[in-house]
């Protein structure tokens, strides 16, 4: 069955349908084509189902608090996993090392202390916020995020006097929404940088973790990441780095899952107004808050009506707030009508896991998974 016939077949909305068939040879295919460590973010997505269609395919898996750590490690017992992110607490520290977290990149000085004061083996990478170029980035990560040459040359000579710390290399996601060609300037930007630091601070077999932020174009579905020739791309960056080749590692999250979700919901209300016609969605961005966001329309499909002539709709869903809008002045069918299907495509990152969920307190979507076997 496909997501189309699986979506015109539903009769509970709104709901969430994943394509985890889709998910695992997408993912495949991209561990396929690259070199270094394929971590995924989890953040993107830790529906429990996603990250076990993604885990046979990756390296391990990137968590960002306490509770995407207890989570992981529950849905996947075995998993490699690496703590990022900033405003670690003491408990959450505690809490990596009890569960065997591989990799800790620590992102400031303070932080480094207060894993050293747990007197107990770690491994790290420190996250590094270097001033590098990244035009047409949709997010820079700047400001909170890492550390400067001169923090990261401190807590690099703090390591060096800790008997439990390990300096393994160096994390340095930079930015988000990034194409192939500009990912590879700034994967070589990253790694000119760091090997001869990590030469100077002595880190036996070197690690790198160029980060994420795979561009994902919302505006153009069909325009993707081009995963072969940035697979291709990198070795030549790692040819002659110290201990033969640095390790290096990527971690995405969004270019993984996003394009294998849908939000499917129905038409409860078709008005006009002031000369501009609405359609109310069961629904709202409190379900799926990508597109109030990223400030985008969410691409859609009208999978119960087939009409050609078309007209301008605003699709909106049921908040007290004119913000609740999925996608604005778009071609529909000119015979939209209440009870027709709306699914919205690329909600398989980011989506449900941000949304204001008990805004208004309605109800929660349904959630379906296209998976051989189940369905």
């Amino acid at each position: 069955m496909t997501p189309d016939e699986f979506m015109r077949g539903l009769e509970c909305f709104p709901a969430y349908v994943y394509d985890l068939d889709g998910l695992r040879e997408h993912v495949a295919s991209i561990r396929n084509v690259l070199g270094p460590e394929l971590f995924y973010a989890a953040k993107a997505n830790p529906d429990p189902a996603i990250l076990r269609a993604v885990a046979p395919h990756v390296d391990g898996i990137e968590v960002a608090s306490g509770g995407e750590l207890a989570h992981v490690r529950k849905t996947l017992p075995e998993a490699r996993l690496a703590f990022g992110g900033p405003g670690k607490t003491d408990e959450e520290l505690a809490l990596a090392l009890d569960l065997g977290v591989e990799r800790i990149h620590v992102e400031s000085p303070h932080e480094l202390a207060r894993l050293a004061a747990l007197n107990r083996p770690a491994q790290i990478l420190l996250r590094a916020n270097l001033k590098l170029p990244t035009t047409g980035a949709a997010l820079q990560m700047s400001g909170p995020f890492g550390m400067d040459e001169q923090a990261l040359s401190a807590c690099a000579r703090a390591i060096t006097d800790s008997p439990h710390l390990t300096l393994r290399g160096i994390h340095a996601h930079l930015a988000s929404g990034l194409d192939a060609p500009a990912m590879l300037d700034l994967a070589k930007h990253i790694i000119d940088w760091a090997v001869p630091w990590l030469e100077r601070h002595r880190v036996e077999d070197p690690e790198i973790n160029l980060g994420g932020g795979m561009a994902v174009d919302y505006h153009s579905p069909a325009q993707r990441f081009d995963w072969k020739a940035y697979g291709e791309g990198l070795p030549a960056y790692g040819e002659g780095l110290p201990a033969s080749a640095a390790k290096l590692r990527i971690e995405p999250g969004r270019a993984l899952t996003a394009y294998h979700g849908w939000y499917v919901t129905d038409v409860l209300d078709v008005k006009t107004t002031h000369g501009e016609t609405y359609a109310v969605l069961r629904g709202g961005t409190q379900h799926l808050r990508t597109p109030v966001t990223k400030g985008h329309n969410q691409p859609f499909t009208v999978v119960s009506n087939a009409s050609e002539d078309v007209r301008p709709v605003t699709l909106v869903g049921q908040l007290c707030t004119p913000k609740d809008v999925f996608a604005r002045d778009v071609p529909v069918p000119a015979t939209l009508r209440p009870g027709d299907v709306i699914a919205f495509a690329m909600a398989g990152a980011y989506a449900w896991n941000i949304s204001h969920h008990d805004f208004l307190m309605h109800p929660e979507p349904a959630f379906h998974y296209l998976d051989r076997g189940f369905i």
